[in-house]
């Protein structure tokens, strides 16, 4: 019987939210599915339907209340000082809720205990509580679905690297009417859907686990790799060389578009990748120069810490990612020396130069060398070329700044044990792909003959 956590503020939306209830419920099979309102709102209201008001978030996971003064204080907080404890309560109930989930647990009546998937709905402010919820309590994989004024605009500080489907309400989640109507019936319908699937794999895998997989197969190895649209053959040529020569590893390609690193960082965390061939390491050059697709200081860190298997080359190093070519800082339109490539009317790339290739090296070795195996640790450097833009004759050919990033990585991490290999065949060609693979599958000990 899934059962589906129900956020919001109950002070405010409390229609919309029985309303949303209802649907859920009403959508499911009779008595096979079950809803978990909890109120995040600022006060506190009463309403048989609120499994978990705001002061029971409040002594269960934030501190005890001791007289009704503590409740008190909250309601007094500014707005943007309520959001962020009421997110922080919210997360530390649903993690709990889950931790029931991940271990198959269940009531005394043999009726699985936990949540199956979280839905909340509302406008910036809601959406500002319930997605860093949905990002930092349940992982990957888990159904989150929020119903939103804001969901057709930049939804990226929302989503983050997290799984988060995000539906835009039309109107304003302020009474019910006939287009909300639509809206929430269509999301009760979604999150139904969700959470009987999730709660299915779940059964599946239990099921393995008492049996001890049948004898069915070896787990899959793995493997995550780093991609651009510039890096695209050479993801491909790995990907298909590692399935195809050793069936027991599943690829997982990431686009390295500042979210998609931070996907893939957060997944290596997760301890749901094995090893990663970080091919496309252009996000370190938004993060220096302030491009749009940054993934952050910690980008190229966890699989460092996580001492898994981890080849590193410099995918797209040659670019920087900013928006349509008016959106570009008027310090590099200006300067006529530095090189600009319309990609698409939306993307325009700026050419890295000598004096920020050198920079990127070393923030690259900084993080390579921070508490790794230097024995897992390898850097393939594509002297032929860091995208299918920087090759002989392309736009973005450069190879006076090409070395000053070669030197930076090459001294950056001399005499640390790690193997940095120079090849002359750009980062696209085929050959290099193979290798490459080969040399991941050389570390983790792989076997043509291995099946999964």
């Amino acid at each position: 019987m899934p059962t589906i956590a129900l956020l919001g503020t109950c002070d405010t939306k409390l229609p919309e939210l029985l309303y949303l209830r209802s649907q859920i419920l009403s959508q499911a099979p009779p008595h096979s599915t079950t809803v978990f309102l909890i109120d995040v709102g600022r006060r506190v209201i009463s309403h048989p339907a609120i499994d978990m008001p705001p002061s029971d978030l409040l002594t269960l996971y934030g501190h005890p209340i001791d007289d009704p003064e503590d409740m008190y204080a909250i309601q007094q907080l500014p707005r943007n000082e309520l959001v962020e404890v009421m997110s922080r309560l919210a997360t530390r109930a649903i993690k709990f809720l889950y931790s029931h989930t991940e271990r198959h647990a269940r009531d005394p009546q043999g009726n699985e205990m936990g949540i199956h998937a979280i839905i909340s709905l509302g406008g910036s402010n809601a959406t500002a509580v319930a997605t860093p919820v949905m990002r930092n309590a349940v992982p990957i994989g888990f159904p989150k679905l929020m119903v939103s004024t804001v969901a057709s605009g930049d939804t990226g500080p929302y989503v983050g690297e997290a799984d988060i489907t995000m539906m835009y309400s039309v109107v304003d989640v302020a009474g019910l009417n006939e287009v909300l109507r639509s809206v929430l019936s269509n999301a009760a319908g979604a999150v139904v859907g969700m959470a009987r699937a999730y709660e299915e794999r779940m059964a599946e895998k239990e099921q393995k686990e008492k049996e001890g997989d049948g004898g069915r197969g070896k787990k899959k190895v793995k493997v995550g790799i780093t991609m651009f649209g510039v890096t695209t053959p050479g993801v491909d040529a790995i990907r298909q060389y590692l399935e195809e020569k050793y069936p027991v590893v599943e690829t997982l390609v990431f686009h390295a578009t500042g979210h998609g690193g931070k996907a893939m960082e957060r997944l290596v965390r997760e301890g749901e990748l094995d090893a990663v061939i970080d091919l496309t390491t252009t996000e370190l050059a938004d993060e220096l120069v302030g491009g749009v697709m940054s993934a952050g200081p910690d980008r190229m860190r966890a699989a460092v810490e996580k001492k898994i298997p981890y080849i590193v080359s410099l995918g797209a190093l040659d670019m920087v990612n900013f928006g349509p070519r008016e959106t570009v800082p008027e310090r590099f339109r200006k300067d006529h020396g530095r090189k600009l490539y319309e990609h698409n009317p939306t993307v325009t790339l700026l050419r890295t130069s000598a004096e920020e290739c050198t920079e990127i090296g070393r923030r690259m070795c900084e993080r390579l060398r921070n508490g790794g195996d230097p024995r897992r640790i390898q850097v393939w450097i594509p002297k032929g070329g860091l995208s299918m833009l920087s090759v002989r004759r392309a736009p973005f050919e450069d190879r006076y700044c090409d070395d000053f990033l070669f030197r930076a990585v090459h001294n950056g991490l001399e005499g640390t044990g790690i193997l940095v290999k120079d090849d002359q065949r750009d980062v696209n060609d085929k050959g290099f792909a193979h290798d490459v693979a080969e040399a991941m599958a050389t570390l983790l000990e792989l076997s043509s003959h291995q099946q999964s």
